[in-house]
């Protein structure tokens, strides 16, 4: 006669295999999400339609996120038709010991396939400073992702603007720098964003599109600016019933994923990517991000 003990042992092992698998391979690899918004921003441009794409947290880094797999995810971000693409940031991969590194360079060359009517802009990620030596020694920058991606033609807005047009409507995109640029003890950093240096640079009433990687930085946001768009987070990696018990944010899971809305402010935080830490997913696929804006 099997007793309850002998038949829960049977089948935790294979259940615990399952998750496993689950967690480290179908999800991450395989279920890649376009997750798709129609956001009416304060402060926005009656008439002002557009298509705004983010991609965020690739780190890139064989097998986990192999450099293949990022061209077919640019390459899905191409059929998507977007009329502009914002990265924000994390390009480099800190799943080293058990990985490959793929060099930042080659991570930016796939990237300068993507294409989009009013271009493509990125920021820096905390990764894409924390994985320069020598930007961390000196601590100072521009880091190596930063330079990989202007030598791609990719703009990397470390706390700039720049006015665009759409359909004879202007609008403005701007973004900052890390908030953790520099790692000075374990829980020590220095930032490198300023928001006031920023925003001192629109000129006129249009609306401003801010990308910061960290979404802590809404905190700071002010109502001047229509839309924040932030990564870092990776939705927790694990997030059950709409909760993830760990999230790289000061503020929990207040800022952990999805469209945000506080004091009439908007913020969306993808779920992002690629994994940091550890190479697993759980309740949080990876995502391409659709925005229509109006």
């Amino acid at each position: 006669m099997i007793t309850r003990r002998k038949f829960l042992s049977h089948i935790a092992a294979p259940t615990a295999f399952g998750v496993v698998t689950y967690a480290c391979v179908i999800e991450p690899d395989f279920m890649l999400q376009v997750t798709r918004r129609q956001i009416s921003p304060p402060n926005w441009t009656p008439g002002l339609k557009l298509r705004a794409l983010t991609i965020t947290d690739p780190h890139v880094v064989e097998p986990y996120m192999s450099l293949a797999r990022w061209q077919k995810i640019i390459q899905t971000a191409n059929e998507l038709q977007p009329d502009i693409i914002f990265m924000l940031g994390d390009y480099v991969s800190n799943i080293t010991t058990i990985g490959t590194p793929v060099p930042v360079a080659k991570t930016a060359k796939a990237a300068a396939k993507l294409h989009a009517p009013l271009g493509v802009f990125s920021i820096n990620g905390n990764h894409d400073w924390w994985a320069d030596a020598a930007a961390q020694k000196n601590r100072k920058g521009p880091p190596e992702a930063q330079l990989a991606f202007e030598d791609a033609g990719i703009p990397v807005l470390a706390n700039a603007a720049v006015r665009l047009i759409k359909d004879g409507l202007p609008f403005w995109v701007t973004g900052t720098d890390s908030m953790i640029a520099i790692r000075v003890a374990r829980q020590d950093f220095i930032g490198f964003d300023s928001l006031v240096e920023t925003l001192v640079q629109v000129t006129d009433n249009a609306p401003i599109i801010h990308l910061a990687h960290e979404p802590d930085l809404f905190i700071d946001m002010p109502d001047r600016v229509s839309l924040t768009l932030s990564g870092h987070t990776h939705g927790g990696q694990v997030r059950i019933g709409g909760y993830s018990p760990v999230v790289p944010s000061s503020y929990g899971n207040r800022f952990a994923y999805g469209h945000i809305i506080e004091g009439g402010r908007h913020l969306v935080v993808s779920s992002g990517l690629g994994c940091s830490t550890v190479p697993l997913r759980f309740g949080v696929p990876p995502e391409i991000s659709i925005l229509e804006l109006s």
